[in-house]
């Protein structure tokens, strides 16, 4: 019966054993794809994910308010009246601020 320390050696010096730590430790740390730049390669793309999502969300609200704003000539101008404060020739228009 050989000793436990020897079956240890044997391995160490075993080629295959060796390809295989030296195959593990290049792919934890050897090249710009390693284990741990690829964790962070997806939480850059869940995040970009979530923003496009946000985005997109974002895009259809604007398109639908342009609608209600533009879809009218009377919602077009009850809204430059609101936002920008236009009016027309012949009328005057009076702020009042209250303090």
């Amino acid at each position: 019966m050989q000793l436990p320390s020897i079956q240890y050696k044997k391995r160490l010096r075993n080629k295959y054993f060796i390809a295989t730590v030296v195959f593990i430790l290049l792919l934890l740390f050897g090249d710009r794809n390693n284990l741990f730049n690829q964790y962070e390669y997806r939480k850059q793309f869940g995040k970009a994910k979530n923003e496009n999502e946000y985005y997109k969300k974002e895009i259809l609200r604007i398109q639908k308010e342009h609608d209600q704003v533009f879809g009218t000539e009377k919602s077009l101008e009850k809204f430059a009246r609101e936002k920008y404060l236009m009016k027309r020739d012949d009328e005057d228009v009076f702020l009042i601020i209250k303090k």
